[in-house]
Parts: structure tokens; sequence; C-alpha cells
């Protein structure tokens, strides 16, 4: 082991490194093209807005919309909270009612109780016992002050891929919005808007070998949608989000976008081979499950329960191991992870989940290692643990019931 390159870094769903082609596209704008987007009436601005246009286009193919519909932003976080609070502002509490699900991202369930507060009605939907939506459970909460659904398009803790194409319908049939949270599903599945209708959209660039702080919101015409800004200034991005663009990342974004749209058949394949040698790995360990259907996902995305461990130590002493217990959000949340409970399934233990999630740079000799380091740490783990010295005496400890 003494040539590998430690840690191992399997926490790409966290965030990814810059892909080094990234870097050298972006280290020329930080030299040389210091110009101002709004400046028009000098060569340096020109320049800059040609380059930004440029860039929303080719952003644009990855999700085939029209570049117009791309509004730019600081990250996901952001343009979740123009999303959603952008359309309700503007319609003023003639329709106030919000669907969702329990597993969204804390960005967006952070927002909508933001909205909550200010007497906006959300219902909040549990999935079923693989983190997937029920569509007729959807249906029945729909009301006439529902204005949006937003849902996020595949999870960022299990990976499991929603029906969105089946939520599409249902919107579009009851004339309302859908908004999707895409930060995971951008460059992991095809997304084709021309063929399912989504009326706003939000992803970030650091989840695909971009530079932090640059982000997306989608926002389609047709809809007819008016977004009430959020940020007040110069009237940057058709007027929905001031500020000055920050060229740098918008460059790196439209650079990791173009490499997606050329590599992403080929990347899926590899990383689901080392997803499927993952699982395999595993398979010889008792007491272990896959949370999510494993049918149903993306092969980025591993969550795996080690029952009658606590997940946070397991991740402790995996110090050679760059993994997490959900999402980069919550990892310092020593409770459970929502998502996990809100699965409810009696055979997984609480606290006992972790989110292994594999990327560009992840090769079949580090899958190898982490199959010999894992073992030997569940086996000591375990070796200590008053539940499975129960547990192989016959008590039966999963009957407990989780406290949600």
């Amino acid at each position: 082991m003494k040539n590998n390159k430690f840690p191992i870094y399997l926490d790409y769903s966290a965030t990814t490194p810059i892909d080094p082609r990234v870097v050298n596209k972006i280290i020329p704008i930080l030299k040389y093209h210091f110009g101002n987007y709004s400046s028009n009436t000098h060569f340096y601005g020109k320049y800059i807005k040609i380059l930004i246009e440029k860039s929303r286009k080719k952003i644009s193919k990855i999700i085939n919309c029209k570049y117009k519909e791309i509004i730019f932003t600081s990250g996901a976080t952001e343009s979740i909270n123009l999303a959603l609070k952008g359309i309700l502002n503007f319609n003023n509490k003639k329709k106030n009612h919000i669907i969702t699900l329990k597993t969204e991202h804390k960005a967006t369930l952070n927002t909508l109780k933001e909205l909550e507060n200010l007497g906006y009605k959300i219902t909040y939907l549990k999935p079923n016992k693989e983190g997937i939506i029920n569509i007729k459970k959807l249906k029945k909460k729909i009301n006439k002050k529902t204005i949006l659904i937003t849902i996020m398009y595949v999870n960022n803790e299990i990976g499991v891929i929603q029906k969105i194409k089946k939520i599409s319908n249902l919107c579009n049939k009851k004339n309302i919005f859908l908004h999707c949270d895409a930060t995971q599903a951008i460059g992991k599945i095809n997304i084709n808007l021309k063929k399912t209708k989504i009326d706003l959209m939000s992803f970030s660039g650091h989840k695909i070998y971009a530079p932090k702080g640059i982000g997306v919101l989608y926002i389609s015409k047709k809809s007819k949608i008016i977004i009430k800004p959020q940020i007040h200034g110069g009237g940057q991005e058709r007027g929905i989000r001031s500020g000055t663009l920050a060229t740098h990342q918008i460059i790196g974004l439209s650079k990791s976008i173009k490499i997606l749209r050329e590599e992403m058949k080929y990347e899926i394949i590899k990383i689901k081979i080392l997803h499927n040698k993952l699982i395999k790995s595993l398979q010889s360990i008792e007491e272990i499950y896959i949370n999510g259907n494993i049918k149903k996902k993306v092969p980025h995305i591993l969550n795996i329960n080690f029952n009658f461990i606590e997940g946070e130590s397991l991740i402790m002493s995996l110090k050679n191991i760059a993994i997490s217990s959900g999402s980069a959000c919550t990892s310092s949340n020593l409770e459970p992870s929502y998502v996990i409970k809100s699965l409810n399934n009696k055979k997984k233990l609480p606290h006992s989940s972790i989110r292994f999630s594999i990327g560009r740079y992840t090769t079949l000799k580090e899958i190898k290692l982490l199959k010999i380091i894992l073992k030997n740490k569940i086996i000591k783990l375990r070796n200590i643990s008053p539940l499975w010295e129960m547990f192989k005496e016959g008590t039966n400890i999963l009957k407990y019931k989780w406290k949600n």
C-alpha cells in the first residue's frame, strides 16, 4: 500500500476536484480577460460578453434548453432559494401551497421552512422504503391552492432517481409548476427538457469538476414564469439575479460541461463497473444493506447500512478513506441521516449508514484497497459492539423501532 495515494477520495457527492482541463481554461481568464460583462462601451467588456454568451450556449446543451433560459447564480443553494421564493413572492399568496419530499436537500427543506414561517402551506411527502415518491399519494395532496411541486431529480444521499417524467405529466395536467434540484443528476443521467417539461431546475458546478461558487437556475420560457428577484442591484441576468458575473467560474463551468457531454457515456460505464465491484466485494459481510432502490439509482452513489456499527465510528476508523455518513451540509450533525430515517426500513439500525460516492478519478485499485481496509475495520468494531454480541446470541435487536 506504500505507493498508493491516501486518503482515497470517495466523497464525490459532497464535491469534486476541478478537472485540470477546466483549470487550464480558467487561468487565461484570470490573467488577461478581466473585463466586466456589463461594460459595453469598450473591447474588454464586449469580449467578456461574447465569452459568457458562448458559455451559456454550451451549458444549455447538457439539458437541451434554450441558452436564454440559463441564469447564473453562486450555486444550487442560491438557485433553489431564487426559484422557490421568487415564484411565490411574485404570486403574492394567491396560491400558497407547495408539495415536496421529506428526503430533499437541506437547501430546499430549509427554504421551505422559511416560507412556512411566512404563512405558506407546505406538504412534506414521505417516500417509500426505497426512497422513491408514490405518485398516487402525490396526486391526493394536490389542491386548488397548489402552485409548485419541488422534487430532487437524484437524491444526494442514496442516489435514487425520482419519477420526474410522471411528476412532470401530472404537473402539466394540473397546471402546477415543477422545480427540480438536479445537482446530483447533471452528468449522471440524460436530461432532455424538450422531452420532459420542467419549469425550474437548479444545479451547481462543484459537483461536476467545475469551480465552487458557480451555479445555474434554468427558467422555462414556455412556462411564462416571472421570478421576483431576491438580490437587487445592477439588473444583471435579465433583472432576475443582480451582481457582477464571475467570468472565470462561468467559463470553468462551460468547459466542465463540454467535457461531460463528450465523455459522460464512457464515464458512467466505468463508474458502474467500480460500483458493482464494490457491492460484490462487500457481499460476504453479514448484516449489510443497500439504502435505496438498487435498480433505480445512479451508480455514482452507494449508501450502505452496516448494522451494529456506529457510522461515525466507522468513518473515524477509516482514516485513509474520505467518505461521509450523508449530505456534506449535515455531516457535522451526529443525529442519524434524516434521509435514511425517512426510509423507515426495520431491517436497518440507525446511525449505521455510510455513503460512498465514486467519481472520475476513482480507480479499481482504490476499490480493492477499500474492500481490504473496510472488512478489517468492520470486524474490529463489531467485536467490541455489545449489540453485535446480543444479535449473535439470538436477541432480535432489529425489532426496535426508530424514533422519527
